[in-house]
């Protein structure tokens, strides 16, 4: 079954339950104003104050260095966004991300369980950070909780504004890039695990055999001919031994080609379209993953079974790493309301009054959320002819 039609029970199961005992929810924090869904409670600010009491001078530390971190990402990613448009009618740079669910206009597939434990780490750390950091600067925080707006799930810590609005800068600055911070922090943690297992760990228990297909896309003709779980040995004649040589020889094809592919299971051939990436190259819409067999020396071992938990580990920390890292730095975009917004604000009102900096931050506001928009639109519908 296609991942959005899991979101589509999902949300209807949520919001008719939602509906339906309104009233009865209230009695357990649940706020009910379609299209908003809230879930709020004061359970968790004492593990928050736990966690800023032990160490608030680390706290302020590692916040200190993570302004100069997040500005700097700051940055790069608007310098990235703005050049982006340069290659916007060919490649759009920006594009949804739905764990189990094929977006078009993106390259990118995530698979549903993993994603979404991945997605789960990163409103986690995020908010709760936020939280921590605002505890530090003795901030009240008035509740945490859950929120779905409409079908767009989130996580929130709602500090006291008024105080928040009395901190000095850096102060602010610190809460602002918390959440980022821990997302970058927890997204290096995740890549050096996955590196440690596939880099080291997996070379000794499993042989590399060839490729096989892991997924097809919808926007290929593949669909049509072949399956997932085939092995291919050759594309037009072509041996593909490995990924190098299966990248390699599908850099190779053009677009209304015929391709001939030989699996374990025959020989098929179709047409292939153009890549939405690069609309020079042949498009099969196959995804394929190295072939892996347990080593002669741990083959029909009693551990064997647990060894094959290697591979979706290796995958689920890659997964946490991509998710909390692209949220992490598209959150320090300099336009509101996303904390990189509030970063820029807070670093323009050291060199300049507010009469000034507030119309530049609207404008960067404005003009990162047109370059957003119109590069998804031309990720999901195509470029107009």
């Amino acid at each position: 079954m296609n991942g959005i039609w899991y979101y589509v029970i999902a949300f209807l199961i949520i919001w008719t339950i939602s509906i339906v005992f309104k009233d009865k929810l209230t009695d357990y924090g649940v706020e009910v104003s379609f299209p908003l869904l809230m879930w709020k409670t004061q359970r968790l600010r004492g593990f928050i104050d736990r966690l800023a009491n032990k160490a608030p001078r680390f706290w302020r530390g590692y916040m200190n260095v993570g302004i100069a971190i997040s500005t700097g990402f700051m940055i790069l990613m608007a310098v990235a966004l703005v050049y982006s448009l340069k290659f916007l009618m060919d490649t759009p740079t920006v594009s949804l991300i739905v764990p189990g669910v094929e977006v078009p206009g993106s390259p990118i597939f995530i698979p549903l369980l993993s994603g979404l434990i991945a997605l789960a780490t990163v409103l986690v750390v995020h908010e709760f950070s936020h939280g921590i950091l605002a505890r530090v600067e003795k901030i009240n925080l008035k509740s945490i909780g859950l929120l779905l707006f409409a079908i767009i799930p989130g996580a929130f810590v709602e500090p006291d504004e008024e105080e928040l609005s009395e901190l000095s800068r850096p102060a602010k600055m610190r809460i602002y890039v918390a959440g980022s911070m821990a997302n970058l922090t927890l997204a290096a943690i995740a890549l050096v695990i996955m590196l440690a297992i596939s880099s080291f760990v997996m070379p000794v228990v499993f042989e590399d055999d060839g490729v096989v297909i892991n997924r097809l896309t919808e926007d290929g003709n593949a669909i049509d001919h072949l399956s997932e779980g085939m092995k291919i040995e050759s594309i037009n004649n072509a041996t593909i031994s490995d990924m190098t040589s299966f990248e390699e020889t599908a850099r190779t094809l053009k677009p209304n080609d015929t391709v001939n592919i030989q699996t374990d299971q025959g020989t098929y051939s179709f047409q292939l379209k153009s890549n939405p990436q690069n609309k020079s190259i042949g498009y099969m819409g196959v995804q394929v993953q190295t072939n892996s067999i347990i080593s002669e020396g741990f083959d029909n071992q009693f551990y064997t079974p647990l060894l094959w938990a290697l591979m979706p580990l290796s995958n689920l920390f890659f997964w946490i790493y991509f998710l909390n890292f692209a949220v992490g730095t598209f959150n320090l975009l300099p336009m509101k309301p996303l904390d990189g917004g509030h970063l820029f604000e807070n670093l323009l009102s050291y060199i300049m009054p507010e009469v000034a900096y507030k119309p530049i931050v609207t404008f960067m506001s404005f003009f990162m959320g047109i370059i957003i928009v119109v590069s998804l639109v031309v990720g999901l519908v195509g470029v107009p002819v």
